[in-house]
């Protein structure tokens, strides 16, 4: 029995994992520019959509995990980027809100999707559109 179901090369999940781990790599460099990371981009990008979010709506928006989030947001805290500001009505829930330095990275980012846009040589735009569309139905028969 050749086991051609073994094979990696027959994966879908390994391309998806490959493409995942080559769109990191090449953001890394504009985002080296910021001084920030990939998950911190991500963030940012949901507080500057929607600033002053509680912590659990960012969860949400980003889709990434809780622990990886509070370890994330206390990095950012750390680069003045954004602060953690408790509810004064229910003490266990908390804002983010990004500060003016935050806010001011919308700026100097704004072409970073053009930058990496541009490196999709071998797809047209209505390929990428089709291929957001098959990725969001992953995402969305792997959520339920």
């Amino acid at each position: 029995m050749p086991f051609n179901q073994l094979k990696l090369k027959n994966q879908l999940c390994h391309r998806l994992y490959m493409a995942s781990n080559s769109i990191i790599r090449a953001y890394r460099e504009p985002l080296n520019a910021l001084d920030i990371t990939y998950p911190q981009y991500i963030v940012m990008m949901a507080l500057w959509e929607q600033d002053e979010v509680t912590i659990a709506e960012l969860v949400r928006k980003t889709a990434i995990d809780g622990g990886a989030m509070t370890q994330i947001l206390k990095k950012m805290s750390d680069k003045w980027l954004l602060e953690i500001i408790k509810d004064d009505q229910d003490k266990r829930q908390r804002f983010v809100k990004l500060t003016p330095k935050g806010q001011s990275l919308k700026l100097k980012a704004v072409d970073i999707p053009t930058q990496i846009g541009c490196k999709f040589t071998s797809i047209d735009s209505e390929q990428t559109q089709q291929l957001i569309q098959l990725l969001d139905l992953v995402v969305m028969d792997l959520s339920e």
